[in-house]
């Protein structure tokens, strides 16, 4: 048994269509079925059902197929740890982030991390901390940059910063002239949020919560910029975190002074994955600018 008759099999476990399986791995459909014949002679018993051209996987390739996941898995990392070895300041770094940083904190910081890394790389996707964290599970990022999550020892998290929340409001809004709002003042205003599931949606209702506060909810959005975006058309208000870098010409954010409005971000990875040394400096670098000194 070797590694290519695993990748063999899981393929063909995948599409359970031998045609398919063949083109996909670039071979002939004869060599891939001589593969899984002498893989299954190798373990004593079918690990597919077998009717006309029609192929399934059966019991006892159910429960091969679970191992093979891990066997390959563990070959790629073991792989890379290799690679990672001999190029350690090197390779690619998977980050995801929500969308609300993307506009400098994340171009900045990967920027200065470059200065001192030139040939680090780094693949990077956006969306919600749910999203962020499905990520993290699937193995598609290394790192994310989200709210906290509910306790979870698979995934650690440290936090790294707060972001102040801030009442926006149209630019002609009755309130638009105030130095400062208190939560209570916002509390028959139509409010415009992002959809359920993110982050800053939950922590914007726990605040409304905390106050007595019912929203009456008008609008739901699915990026902070184009809830701005409603903002300025004058469609409702919202709480949100400074945006920077979206044209503010037409919205007003407004500090809210009582109850102190603000979320936590911080840096998440998974426990139980094998993290390259690029991708540990990178973690490191992160946490000892931001703890040590608020960045």
């Amino acid at each position: 048994m070797d590694i290519q008759q695993l990748l063999y099999f899981r393929t063909l476990a995948e599409t359970e269509h031998m045609t398919q399986s063949a083109e996909k791995l670039l071979i002939s459909q004869s060599a891939l079925s001589r593969s899984i014949a002498r893989l299954e002679d190798e373990l004593g018993v079918p690990l597919f059902e077998r009717q006309g051209r029609a192929i399934h996987l059966n019991a006892y390739g159910v429960i091969f197929l679970r191992r093979v996941e891990k066997m390959i898995q563990e070959y790629v990392e073991a792989k890379q740890e290799i690679q990672d070895l001999i190029q350690p300041h090197t390779g690619t770094i998977s980050l995801g982030f929500l969308h609300t940083l993307s506009t400098n904190i994340i171009p900045d910081m990967i920027s200065q991390f470059r200065d001192s890394y030139p040939e680090t790389h780094f693949r990077l996707s956006q969306g919600a901390s749910h999203v962020m964290l499905e990520q993290l599970y699937n193995g598609q990022i290394d790192l994310c940059f989200i709210a906290p999550n509910e306790k979870n020892d698979q995934v650690g998290w440290m936090k790294l910063w707060e972001e102040e929340l801030f009442a926006v409001v149209p630019k002609n809004h009755r309130l638009a002239k105030k130095n400062s709002i208190t939560l209570e003042e916002l509390k028959y205003e139509p409010i415009i949020h992002l959809k359920k599931g993110y982050s800053l949606r939950e922590t914007v209702e726990g605040l409304f919560l905390d106050a007595g506060i019912t929203p009456k909810i008008t609008f739901e959005g699915d990026e902070a910029d184009t809830v701005a975006g409603l903002v300025a058309a004058e469609l409702g208000i919202s709480v949100l975190p400074d945006l920077k870098g979206i044209n503010k010409s037409k919205i007003i954010q407004i500090p809210i002074s009582r109850p102190h409005c603000f979320r936590m971000i911080g840096i998440a990875w998974l426990e139980s994955r094998y993290m390259s040394p690029i991708t540990k400096t990178f973690k490191k670098f992160v946490t000892d600018q931001y703890v040590s000194s608020g960045w």
